[in-house]
This record gives C-alpha cells, sequence and structure tokens, in this order.
C-alpha cells in the first residue's frame, strides 16, 4: 500500500473544492492535494453550458464551464497537486484517508487538515414514490443535462418533468432547443422551487405550461416508458380523485430535489444539521469533528454558485489556520439559530474570538412574504436589521453581521423574517 504525507487535502474537484484549495495556497500551505472521481475538474458546472453564473464573483454573465475553468486554470498555475480518478472509501478520526485508483490501487493519506467538497445528489424515482413499472426513460434532471450535454444524447422525444426545481427548469428549455416535445413541468408544491429568473427564462419565454399542486402518481410501459399518469392534490398533498390525467411520454424527467452527499460524513459520525441534511459548522465552515472542514453543497444546497465558492474560500482560511496551529478550538460561545419564518441558518455557531470582520449568514424563509424585514437578535441586541420588497424559498438569503459587535455574553443569536406591520 502506497503512503504518504499531506498538509491539507480537498475532496472534491467542483466549484468549493477549487476555491478552498486556491484559498489554502494563497495562505502558505504548499503541500495541498485535491482528490477529485471523475476525469477532470469543475464538478457538476462540466456540463452546466447555459450562462448566469459569476454575476457576484466576476460581475458578468459566464456559462458553467467557463466559471469553473478560471479556478481551473489557477490551480494549475499554483501547482497544486490533483488526482483525478480517484475514489475515497474511507476516513478515519485521526484523519487518514484510503482512497483507490486504477493506476496506484490504494493509497493511505495521513492529514492535517481535511475539506469535504463532495456537493450534492439528486433525488431518484423511488425517493419520489412514483407507482407504476420500471421501463426505461426515467432518468433526473442532472443525468439528461450529461446525455445531451455532453455525450450528445437525445434521451426522448416527449419529454414530462416531475419537479420545478432549478435544473429541471434549465432542461425544459434545453430540451426544447433540441426538438424534444415538452408536454409540461408538474409541480407537487403550490409554489415552483426554481429561481423566479429561471421560470421566466426557461418555461415563459418557451411557452412550456407549469403545472403546480399536480405530480406524477404512475408510470406505464414495460421495456420502454409510453407515458405517466398526473394528478391534482390537496393542500395536505393528497390525490384528488377523479383529478387523473394521461400523457402520452418516453421520457419522465426528475427535478425532485437535491440531498448533500455526506457517506463520508457519517462515516466519521460528523454532527449532522437535520434541516440542511449537512454538517453542523462553524463560521470557518469547520465541523464537529476538529481538523476537519465542509463546503458548498455538502454543507447545504445552495442556488448560486457564486456562494458555493464564497464558503470553499472560509474553509480553506479555517483549514490553512488549523494547520499552522492558529485556530482556536474552544467550545462554541453563540448558536445561530432560524426563528419566525426561517428554515435553517448556516453557519449554525461561531467562536467569536476566531471571527473575521464579517460574518456571512446563508439562510431560506419558509414561505413566500412581501414588504418584510430581517432581523438578527441576540439575547437584548439587534446585530442586523434590513427590509425586503419580496422573499422566496427558493432564493437563499445571504446577509453579513459586523463580527465585533457580537457581545460575549450572548450564547444564541437568532434570525428572523417578519412582515412590516402595514400600520
Amino acid at each position: 500500500m502506497n503512503k504518504r504525507q499531506v498538509d491539507v487535502v480537498i475532496i472534491g474537484g467542483g466549484p468549493a473544492g477549487l476555491a478552498a484549495a486556491i484559498e489554502v495556497k494563497k495562505q502558505g500551505i504548499d503541500n495541498v492535494l485535491i482528490i477529485e472521481r471523475d476525469s477532470s475538474l469543475g464538478g457538476i458546472l462540466q456540463q452546466c453550458i447555459h450562462d448566469g453564473f459569476g454575476l457576484h464573483r466576476f460581475g458578468k454573465r459566464l456559462s458553467g464551464c467557463e466559471y469553473a475553468d478560471n479556478f481551473i486554470v489557477e490551480v494549475k498555475e499554483r501547482k497544486i497537486e490533483i488526482a483525478d480518478k480517484t475514489i475515497v472509501i474511507e476516513i478515519t478520526k485521526d484523519k487518514v484517508i484510503y482512497a483507490m485508483n486504477e493506476i496506484d490501487g490504494i493509497t493511505e493519506i495521513k492529514c492535517g487538515a481535511i475539506i469535504l467538497a463532495m456537493g450534492c445528489r439528486e433525488r431518484t424515482r423511488s425517493q419520489a414514490f412514483i407507482w407504476g413499472t420500471r421501463p426505461s426513460g426515467v432518468l433526473t434532471a442532472g443525468t439528461v443535462q450529461r446525455y445531451i450535454n455532453i455525450e450528445g444524447y437525445l434521451p426522448g422525444e416527449k419529454a414530462v418533468i416531475l419537479g420545478s426545481g432549478d435544473i429541471g427548469l434549465i432542461m425544459a428549455r434545453r430540451m426544447t432547443l433540441e426538438g424534444i416535445e415538452v408536454k409540461g413541468v408538474y409541480e407537487l408544491m403550490e409554489s415552483p422551487g426554481g429561481l423566479t429568473r429561471n421560470i421566466a427564462q426557461c418555461l415563459v419565454d418557451y411557452n412550456i405550461p407549469l403545472h403546480l399542486s399536480t405530480t406524477v402518481i404512475r408510470t406505464h410501459g414495460n421495456k420502454k416508458l409510453e407515458g405517466v399518469t398526473v394528478a391534482k392534490v390537496d393542500k395536505d398533498r393528497q390525490v384528488i380523485k377523479g383529478s387523473e390525467e394521461y400523457i402520452e411520454c418516453d421520457l419522465l424527467v426528475l427535478a425532485v430535489g437535491l440531498i448533500p452527499e455526506n457517506e463520508l460524513s457519517n462515516q466519521l459520525n460528523i454532527n449532522i444539521d437535520t434541516r440542511t441534511k449537512g454538517p453542523v459548522v462553524d463560521e470557518y465552515f469547520m465541523t464537529s469533528m476538529e481538523g476537519v472542514f465542509a463546503a458548498g453543497n455538502v454543507v447545504t444546497v445552495f442556488d448560486l454558485v457564486d456562494y458555493v465558492s464564497l464558503t470553499g474560500e472560509l474553509a480553506g482560511r479555517g483549514a490553512a489556520k488549523y494547520v499552522k496551529g492558529q485556530l482556536k478550538m474552544d467550545k462554541p460561545i453563540t448558536r445561530l439559530e432560524p426563528g419566525e419564518n426561517v428554515s435553517f441558518v448556516v453557519p449554525q455557531y461561531v467562536r467569536k474570538h476566531n471571527l473575521e470582520e464579517k460574518l456571512p449568514l446563508y439562510f431560506r424563509v419558509k414561505q413566500k412574504l412581501e414588504k418584510v424585514e430581517v432581523t438578527a437578535v441576540g439575547n437584548d441586541e439587534t446585530y442586523y436589521k434590513k427590509k425586503h420588497r419580496v422573499v422566496l424559498p427558493p432564493e437563499m438569503l445571504v446577509e453579513e453581521i459586523i463580527s465585533s459587535n457580537i457581545k460575549e455574553g450572548d450564547k444564541k443569536i437568532t434570525v428572523n423574517v417578519m412582515e412590516v406591520s402595514k400600520e
């Protein structure tokens, strides 16, 4: 077995991992390794040929490929070591990684710090609880995106899309451009799950119908999908009898949500937030295991890649500080918790003496509200207050608290999104 020692190992070469590796290098740590299971860097961005990336970070519209290439070029310029086509099979509590590829076999890597940047995965048919046969032609939106954009295959001629997540919306447009007839997008919830701009640019602009409070309840066909049955649902998401409708199609595209990829995190018994489905992290995105950090969609599903890169940089700075012995590991003194109309807050806690000048908070609201005020409140102090015209569950909010204002005695800061009084 090959054995080696590395200061910082980043698992995953997507946008979070690339940003983390660059930041670690900037902080003066030279012995850095990126482990990527694919044959090239970039993660999901490799198949995102549409634009809309980089508006926050670069101030212009880039395709996913262009966005990733900016980081890949810098990784290579800084001579950061890359182990591609390599799978991590185990991580021990002593921060020892066992990785495997076809050339080196199994390699044991002892680490000073580890950054988890494995991204997220799509929910499958079984997780959507669809009855019926198991024919070919039932695919996740990301798989369809790869088939069309990278492999050059058209997986069907007539498509139904279940779920209104961003990838599903983008693929509705992409399939239409490639000549596939998109019968409609069907969403179980009462409101769309994707960004407003994607609803407008991908559905409205191409006259693709969106059916809310409607879901696919059954597939038809043996070897190949022949059609699906859709039905309306009530406020409790129960099928309304008599509303069933059969739709002929040979492709069912599932865009029913993403889940942080945390099998490796579970190996380490890292604390997982039941709301985000990702690790509980502090201000530098360090997990409950000392020296193990997490970044990007492995923490929670972000809707903008710009935010993913920012979390990667924070994790990279934290890992570098940890390796240098500059990151104090005292018990967390302040918890960050979701309050009124807030689903979750990331990070979940902070150590005040480790904080940088500004503390970014990432959170989502539970329901659409207009004319609201966002507040971050401690025991007897309001640390943040800002008004918004409208807030939506699919659109993540990012607000910054001035770190020096946090009082030592505050054990909890609650983030609230409340309607402003109409008086």
